[in-house]
């Protein structure tokens, strides 16, 4: 009996704004694509769309293997996957019909596994759902074989082209989903530094402006929100010498632990209510967000991907030293998010990474006060998605040690910057 691997994705040019799905049926012996589906599906969310690309690939390896058929799910959607598996519960009202529809279809079939998997181990589901919301933004018609038809004329044309690669997404394809806003800043520096020797092109900046319908902030919210409070932690040696500070474990200084404590005294007190604490792993923001945790008896979560980008072989340099040891991958760096330092992480992944943690974070603990103890690229990285901002914006953000932004984020569309680096516990 033939086994199927089905590949799926959706994305929104705005979350929530123009939103298409894409998926894939494959041999699973072999990888040979037996099926592919994708369509434009007017203005919704992220996860809407990715939900429909799960729908019709499961329909479409029941149109080939009938009832009972073996499959196996992946996706770089980890709400989706999480979710479908059991893992999560589904606390978004307006997803729960789409997952009833999509588990309707599960339990005609034998899914082996829910797996998720990067997203660039996702680019075919993720350039259908691409093509189709490009044929849309042309009046056009995604089919399959990569054309697209006039609804009016019947007339076909080739699909214009789409980046499969998520990090070169922004600069290739328009508004294209999840955009990769990564920040090119380090922990340490402030954005002047990389401004003088970098500014992104009008290409990268447009591409990023295209967000329609509604989620722009401007609508009275539905729902209570959840409040994602973004903390940085406080000073260490490597800041003090505007070094690169990325994986490696540095501590806080004794102004640096004076500095969590100030912010903990101010957390503790009112409008402050935290219901929950994250931190990133890393020590530095471990020890801030553990001066918290003892002002207002709550526990520490550690997540994981909440750690600052891995600067490689660059790590614990200055920027000067940087520039002069490695010029030419220095440029190429600044110049493109899906270049990475030597032995280290790209800003198209961090972006990635640092997504996956707000759906989780807004899914898991919806309407209440959360607590994130992180770093400069992160926390750039979720202000720079809730604004909708184009890419250009990184370059104009500061953020102190310490500081604290809010963002709000509400379960029909909108994310609402309240706060940006509030430093006033420090004075």
């Amino acid at each position: 009996m033939t086994s199927y691997v089905i590949e799926a994705d959706g994305g929104s040019r705005g979350n929530p704004g123009p939103a298409g799905y894409g998926a894939v049926v494959k041999d699973a012996s072999d990888g040979q694509v037996l099926a592919e589906a994708a369509e434009a599906i007017g203005v919704t969310t992220n996860n809407v769309a990715e939900y429909r690309g799960l729908i019709a690939g499961l329909r479409a390896a029941l149109d080939l293997g009938g009832d009972g058929a073996q499959v196996a799910v992946r996706m770089d959607s980890k709400l989706v996957i999480e979710q479908m598996a059991g893992r999560w519960k589904i606390k978004n009202e307006g997803l729960r019909p789409l997952a009833s529809e999509a588990g309707a279809l599960v339990r005609r079939l034998r899914v082996t596994e829910w797996t998720w998997i990067p997203r660039e181990r996702n680019g075919h589901a993720d350039r259908l759902a691409n093509e189709a919301m490009d044929a849309a933004a042309k009046g056009l018609t995604w089919s399959a074989g990569g054309t697209t038809t006039s609804p009016a004329a019947g007339t076909t044309t080739a699909a214009g082209p789409v980046a499969t690669d998520s990090g070169a997404r922004a600069a290739t394809a328009p508004g294209t989903r999840e955009k990769p806003r990564s920040s090119r800043q380090t922990d340490l520096l402030d954005a002047g530094d990389i401004a003088e020797l970098s500014a992104p092109t009008a290409s990268v900046a447009a591409a990023q402006q295209t967000a329609q319908g509604k989620g722009t902030g401007w609508a009275p919210p539905t729902r209570v929100a959840t409040s994602l409070l973004l903390l940085r932690h406080g000073e260490t040696e490597l800041s003090l010498e505007r070094r690169f500070s990325g994986v490696g474990d540095a501590e806080l200084t004794a102004n640096g632990l004076a500095q969590a404590s100030a912010a903990a005294e101010r957390l503790s007190r009112e409008p402050y209510r935290l219901d929950v604490i994250v931190t990133s792993p890393l020590k530095r923001a471990r020890q801030t967000a553990e001066a918290v945790a003892r002002r207002t008896g709550l526990d520490v979560e550690v997540a994981e991907d909440l750690r600052e980008i891995d600067f490689g072989a660059w790590e614990g340099h200055t920027f000067t030293e940087v520039q002069r040891r490695w010029p030419a991958e220095l440029s190429a760096w600044l110049a493109d998010p899906d270049v990475a330092p030597s032995g280290g992480e790209s800003f198209a992944t961090a972006a990635r990474r640092v997504g996956a943690a707000r759906e989780r974070l807004v899914e898991r603990y919806e309407g209440k006060t959360v607590l994130a103890v992180s770093h400069v690229t992160p926390i750039k990285l979720l202000l720079t998605d809730a604004l909708l901002a184009p890419l250009a914006a990184l370059y104009r953000m500061h953020l102190d040690v310490a500081c604290l932004s809010l963002v709000e984020y509400y379960a029909d569309g909108p994310a609402v910057v309240k706060s940006f680096n509030d430093t006033s516990h420090l004075r």
